[in-house]
């Protein structure tokens, strides 16, 4: 077999040729850049001081954030809290519930006396007004004896006339002050007491005649307060000596008492209760027309 092959001279490198090296193997580009990564950490481990976050110009700032509420995870039944409660409550359970607490602590109602605004003549009076309404929805219909009527509308009935009773000091001297609102609110209330039935037997009228009664003596004791000033001009002319004299013959003359504390503060101005307010003889008619002072016709002429 060797002697087959042809055989080849050997070949000598060249003295000026470098001998050739193997290529090396291409190493992983992982590696490479395990090898930078490593590089530039230990070239940073020297410039920790030249961090921006090390630097003491530059401060971190914290965010102020709103706080959230926190829900609990677990659900269970509460009662409501104040405010939500008071949400479902209406006009007369709220009163209820505060009447309640105000009998409890006694200090807590002369607190709520004392910060509560004084009520008006027309808040006092839309107040009666539902009483009334009361009253008017318990009369029976058809024709009905009066016993049974009496007792059917006797509750709404006495309801109607305490609650004026109760309202009545309210708008008298030396609580108010200024006579225009008295007469006001008297002049309402009395209208109220006017439409209270008129019962057929006598001892079922005891509650009407009561509240004359005690309107009258309201009337007598702010005609009273008022005749002081400017001699109860204002009384007359603000027309309430003729309101109030039609308010004594509607009620058949149980307002005698007003009627006459009316004649001893304006009786020199103008009419008394039996007399026409357009008299041509009373002294203020004589004085707006100019004939006070003129000549008394004595004899024939």
């Amino acid at each position: 077999m060797n002697l087959l092959l042809s055989p080849q001279p050997p070949v000598f490198p060249h003295h000026h040729e470098s001998p050739r090296q193997s290529p090396q193997r291409s190493q992983s580009p992982f590696h490479n850049m395990a090898n930078r990564k490593r590089k530039a950490d230990e070239d940073g481990d020297g410039d920790e001081n030249m961090s921006p976050l090390n630097s003491p110009a530059v401060q971190p700032r914290s965010i102020a954030r709103p706080s959230k509420k926190v829900r609990s995870s677990e659900i269970t039944g509460r009662p409501l809290n104040l405010p939500r409660l008071l949400e479902t409550l209406d006009t007369d359970q709220l009163r209820t519930v505060l009447e309640r607490i105000c009998e409890t602590h006694p200090q807590i109602g002369h607190e709520v006396v004392s910060q509560a605004p004084r009520p008006s003549v027309d808040a006092a009076l839309e107040v009666l007004g539902r009483y009334q309404d009361k009253l008017n929805s318990s009369i029976p219909y058809g024709n009905s004896s009066a016993e049974y009527t009496y007792y059917r509308v006797k509750e709404p009935l006495v309801a109607l006339i305490d609650a004026i009773a109760d309202f009545t000091p309210q708008f008298l001297p030396p609580t108010e002050t200024q006579p225009t609102k008295s007469l006001e609110f008297l002049d309402q209330a009395t209208k109220l007491i006017h439409q209270l039935p008129d019962w057929e037997p006598q001892a079922y009228r005891h509650h009407k005649e009561g509240a004359y009664d005690d309107i009258s003596k309201a009337w007598a004791l702010v005609i009273n307060e008022a005749g002081k000033r400017a001699g109860g001009f204002n009384l007359h002319s603000g027309g309430w000596d003729q309101a109030l004299n039609r308010h004594n013959e509607q009620s058949g003359g149980r307002l005698a008492g007003a009627i006459s504390a009316m004649t001893s503060s304006v009786g020199w101005m103008g009419a008394g209760p039996n007399q026409n307010p357009n008299d041509q003889n009373s002294i203020l008619n004589q004085l707006m027309s100019g004939a006070y002072g003129s000549p008394v016709r004595v004899g024939p002429w």
